[in-house]
């Protein structure tokens, strides 16, 4: 009996994971075809072949479901490992950036069209930047950078810049190989590190400048 129960626990919650990744990718999916304003749940639940209780069930809205999607995409960026330790900071950033590119590649006509409404939604634009920070201070981690202190909210906001302008480049690059992300990817990591220079300068000229919060760990990381 208990060996059954145990079975059919692991079964119900392969169930509930396998709902929420539907519901995800048929949500990602509707968006890619109308705007995000125009997006109902009963249009997701139908693409997802559930019913709206079992949608409601996991998610209560549009928003969540989006938290969802940075989540799945979060989960894919950091399952590749983190970068290599021997390299310079700029560099494992790039290579952690550019695999996010890449798992969202995918969905890039959803993506498509919520930039171009969050720039008339600031409700919808907040909710973006809120999740697109989240999201930085994983690459951090994954970099092996501070994510702590002062310098850690610093580089994490930082790269929110830093990841949106090569968001620009990357929502109007269809080859293959990227070569336009990585190279406007680049020069916003170059010119944060830059950034981040100026602030360890400041840390030296005024003592205990950064230090408030937790005790940062690893390099600093470049902040636009």
């Amino acid at each position: 009996m208990a060996r059954a129960a145990k079975r059919d626990t692991r079964g119900a919650k392969e169930t509930a994971a396998d709902i929420r990744e539907s519901i995800i990718v048929a949500f990602m999916a509707v968006a890619g075809e109308r705007d995000f304003g125009d997006i109902g749940m009963a249009d997701v639940a139908d693409r997802a072949g559930i019913s709206l209780a079992q949608l409601r069930e996991v998610y209560a809205g549009k928003l969540g479901i989006l938290a969802g999607f940075s989540r799945k995409i979060d989960l894919a960026v950091l399952a590749e490992g983190p970068a290599d330790p021997e390299s310079p900071a700029r560099d494992r950033l790039f290579e952690v950036m550019m695999r996010r590119f890449d798992a969202l590649t995918p969905y890039k006509p959803a993506i498509r069209r919520m930039a171009c409404a969050a720039g008339c939604d600031p409700a919808l634009a907040m909710v973006l930047h809120r999740l697109a920070l989240r999201s930085q201070r994983w690459t951090l981690s994954a970099a092996g950078l501070r994510e702590s202190g002062l310098p850690g909210r610093i580089a994490a906001k930082g790269l929110v810049l830093v990841y949106a302008e090569a968001m620009r480049a990357w929502l109007k690059d269809d080859d293959p190989d990227l070569g336009r992300t990585m190279a406007a990817l680049d020069r916003a990591l170059r010119r944060g590190e830059r950034g981040m220079k100026m602030l360890c300068d400041l840390q030296t000229i005024i003592p205990g400048f950064g230090r408030r919060g937790s005790r940062p760990t690893g390099d600093a990381a470049p902040a636009a």
